[in-house]
């Protein structure tokens, strides 16, 4: 008897494959500015089809260890990781995924673009670097950070290298057992040593990238004020001089056993007299200028959001292609092709939500105030609408599979694992909503999102009549619905909505950015585009059953 065996998914280039990259790559920069960045790109998408998908691999199935002390008693607290972990540290430093923003070169050629670029290097990276995402998003955020202050220029260095042997990544220090996401409650305090410097105390609950070089760590300096507007971020080197003993007073208590991001090493730490630097006046109040990182590494949580749904839409498609079911390829099937129909038009929403954040970014970053004003309201929708998509797919890419969905060594598993943190880190979506209100409330609050609205449905009028319509229906009512939570962000009713009215708010900011770039296709005759808006709206916005509008346009959509 020849025992049947089922072809596994093959993937295709992550970079020549993916026509809503391509596109908004030349609408943002150009198409020369696209073509500047083509080879860059075109390299690292080489690499995610060969040794990067090996380390992956490697990295997720040797996850990482802790020694506390060596033979002789003496505490080393060493973190030992994968050689694939160590492959992808220096594939990130090589392809420039934190640097390319603060690289004078970048900056001379794409300008604010510098950080599209980066984030179609993220796309095509995130999904196959073992979740090396994170601490590229946390040693991102940092240089932020420590750019807009002035202050450790030679971390800034080393967090901005191209040289793996000089390049190093940061963690991000905020949460307590005692508040997690309320930093208010934080306890641990920052104290002068008596000789210039600072040394900081108290516990740490959730540190990724433990093995990092160096973290950014929250605490409340001595005599000042409770609450979370005081607490200072401090820069905290995770080694002694010789980079190799852990600092003084600092101890690895644990190793988190997580649900997924398995690869990466995420520890509890305990901190008693560890030599600080504070990265603003400890006089003053500091989480403001910590905001800085904060909305680094939420957008980079919306880009992996993207990246995985992009890539299981790719696995599942790949499959699909394969399978016969009932008779007939799974691909040919009408009900089947309504599924992945609407999967990657959700994975075009989240995308253009990512791609919008870094965009207003770069631009916030070169100064540009209206872009600033939109993103303090653009980065917490990216990231909770994003989240609450991937895991959502993610779910769905493992039913696309059957059985082999939910066995561990088709790797499809990890797609859903990994997928469920996207909600949690750098705030979960109620954290994130309240957020949201918090932005209605202050500066120019929705209105940065309500003009482009207002601007799509226009636009919609004239291409899109029957769109236009479900939008205009859709801006009107949440247009109303933000002025009164706007008016009484403490009201318990607007709190108790806020997760239905951030969700919204976010459905409608990916409706105009699609319709944007519908408009911009239509002028180069290209249809894709004004598809992927017009079924996000119809099921988004308008709750309509888009389902056999999915199945006939299953082949232009994907």
């Amino acid at each position: 008897m020849t025992r049947f065996v089922q072809p596994g998914p093959a993937l295709r280039d992550p970079y020549t494959a993916d026509p809503q990259l391509r596109g908004w790559l030349d609408r943002l920069l150009g198409e020369d500015g696209h073509a500047a960045a083509g080879q860059r790109l075109s390299d690292l998408a080489a690499e995610v089809l060969g040794p990067l998908r090996e380390a992956h691999h490697d990295a997720e199935t040797h996850p990482p260890t802790l020694t506390r002390f060596d033979a002789w008693g003496q505490r080393i607290e060493r973190v030992d990781t994968s050689a694939g972990w160590q492959a992808q540290r220096a594939a990130a430093a090589r392809h420039a995924v934190v640097a390319l923003p603060y690289l004078p070169d970048a900056r001379d050629t794409w300008g604010p673009g510098a950080r599209v670029v980066q984030h179609a290097l993220l796309h095509l990276w995130g999904p196959e670097s073992a979740t090396f995402s994170c601490p590229v998003a946390m040693a991102d955020g940092a240089a932020a950070l420590l750019a807009r202050t002035g202050a450790q220029g030679e971390w800034l260095a080393r967090l901005t290298a191209t040289d793996p042997a000089v390049a190093v990544t940061s963690g991000q220090w905020m949460t307590e057992s005692q508040g997690g996401s309320d930093i208010a409650r934080s306890t641990t305090t920052a104290a002068p040593d008596g000789s210039g410097g600072w040394v900081l105390t108290g516990d740490k609950w959730f540190c990724s990238a433990i093995d990092s070089a160096m973290a950014v760590a929250l605490a409340r300096p001595e005599g000042a004020a409770a609450g979370s507007r005081t607490l200072v971020p401090f820069l905290v080197p995770r080694y002694a001089a010789d980079g190799r003993a852990p600092a003084p007073g600092l101890q690895v208590l644990r190793l988190k056993d997580k649900l997924g991001t398995r690869a990466v090493p995420t520890g509890e730490v305990r901190l008693d007299g560890v030599p600080a630097f504070p990265l603003t006046d400890p006089a003053e109040p500091g989480l403001a200028a910590m905001m800085t990182l904060v909305v680094v590494t939420r957008l980079h949580n919306a880009a992996a959001a993207a990246g995985g749904m992009r890539r299981g839409l790719e696995y599942a498609l790949a499959y699909a292609a394969e399978r016969t079911v009932a008779g007939g390829l799974l691909a040919d099937n009408p009900l089947h092709r309504a599924t992945l129909g609407g999967l990657a038009v959700d994975a075009a929403g989240a995308f253009a939500l990512a791609a919008h954040g870094f965009a207003l970014l770069g631009r916030a970053e070169h100064g540009d105030r209206d872009a600033a004003a939109e993103l303090r309201l653009a980065a917490p929708l990216a990231k909770l609408t994003t989240g609450r998509l991937a895991v959502a797919s993610a779910s769905e890419y493992l039913e696309c599979f059957g059985g082999a969905g939910y066995v561990e060594d088709t790797g499809i598993p990890r797609l859903l694992r990994d997928a469920q943190v996207l909600p949690i880190w750098e705030g979960t979506t109620n954290v994130l909503s309240v957020d949201v209100l918090r932005a209605l409330a202050t500066g120019d609050g929705a209105r940065p999102v309500l003009n482009r609205l207002t601007a799509a449905t226009d636009a919609a009028t004239h291409r899109l009549p029957g769109v236009a319509e479900a939008l205009a229906t859709a801006a009107g009512r949440l247009a109303a619905d933000l002025a009164t939570a706007a008016a009484d962000p403490r009201n318990p009713r607007v709190v108790a909505g806020a997760r239905e009215l951030a969700l919204r708010l976010g459905h409608a900011l990916t409706a105009a950015l699609l319709l944007e770039h519908a408009a911009w296709a239509a002028e180069r005759g290209e249809e894709r585009p004004a598809l992927l808006a017009s079924l996000w709206i119809l099921r988004r916005l308008g709750n309509a059953d888009i389902s056999a509008d999915l199945h006939a346009g299953f082949d232009q959509l994907v």
